[in-house]
């Protein structure tokens, strides 16, 4: 009979995983199928008006052709995206690295905040192509400079959103692990960080988003590989179609980066629903 009981109890159990997993597939599902047919509807209007205003592919290319140039090219496409998915990835983790550390620094130190925040903004506000010059002057042609580049523009909204999302976790959560023995320090890595986190992959995302977009332009105002030189040379020879596959290519890695950013999250810190207070509600 105990035996029986226990087979049960798996039984059940086995019932609440696959009846939890059919549902965030249908949620999923549900969330994916508007985007798609909006996807569709705006590749068949797009299609319908290059075919039947017979606009010149050097002006604005179908679908059609973007895709028969992406395949053709893809022998050399392919080698410029692996330079830019370095550039990017790269500069991408240290960027997140830089600026939580930078965050942490300027959330606990007022002095600091005070000397570096405004720096920080400002270098935030230069344009791309005014320091450029800069970067390969420091760091000629290669990728390095891109990565110096692709993380200096990438850490500030990670740094903005690790102060503010410290300095709005709750008093109490300080006052309850200082109360049972913890010191500052510990409270800070394993407390504040913890319940501030949420609002750091805010600012990640928002980083991450324009990580590979930076990369390309930066390489395109110099330098020796990537798809930044891909455009260039798409665009010296009047070529739209992989001027449209380059830039298609950068949508599609940019959105696996931001997969796999909302995927460590589920990992680190569980579903959103999780962190909601079940006491709200009442």
């Amino acid at each position: 009979m105990a035996v029986s009981h226990v087979q049960h109890i798996h039984s059940e159990h086995a019932q609440s995983v696959i009846s939890r997993y059919f549902s965030t597939v249908l949620s999923i599902c549900r969330r994916s199928v508007p985007t798609v047919i909006a996807v569709v509807l705006l590749l068949a209007v797009w299609e319908t008006w290059v075919r039947i205003g017979n606009v010149p592919s050097t002006m604005i290319a179908a679908p059609s052709e973007i895709a028969q140039a992406t395949v053709e090219t893809w022998s050399t496409l392919w080698p410029a995206t692996q330079v830019t998915l370095i550039e990017g990835t790269v500069g991408f983790l240290f960027a997140v690295l830089f600026g939580i550390l930078i965050g942490i620094l300027l959330y606990c130190s007022r002095i600091a905040n005070a000397a570096l925040f405004p720096l920080l903004s400002a270098a935030q506000t230069m344009p791309l192509i005014s320091i450029a010059p800069l970067f390969l002057i420091w760091f000629g042609f290669e990728i390095s400079g891109k990565i110096v580049i692709v993380t200096v523009f990438g850490l500030f909204p990670i740094a903005v959103q690790t102060i503010r999302g410290l300095e709005a976790v709750p008093q109490f959560y300080s006052d309850v692990a200082l109360t049972c023995g913890a010191t500052k320090t510990w409270t800070l890595w394993h407390v504040k960080l913890r319940v501030a986190a949420r609002q750091i992959y805010g600012g990640i995302r928002v980083s991450g988003a324009y990580i590979f977009a930076t990369a390309a332009t930066a390489e395109y105002l110099g330098a020796r590989k990537g798809l930044g030189i891909w455009l260039q040379a798409a665009y010296n020879s009047f070529r739209t179609p992989l001027i449209f596959s380059a830039t298609l290519v950068i949508i599609i890695i940019t959105g696996i980066l931001m997969c796999l950013v909302n995927l460590s999250e589920r990992m680190l810190l569980g579903p959103t629903s999780d962190d909601e207070d079940p006491d709200a509600q009442q």
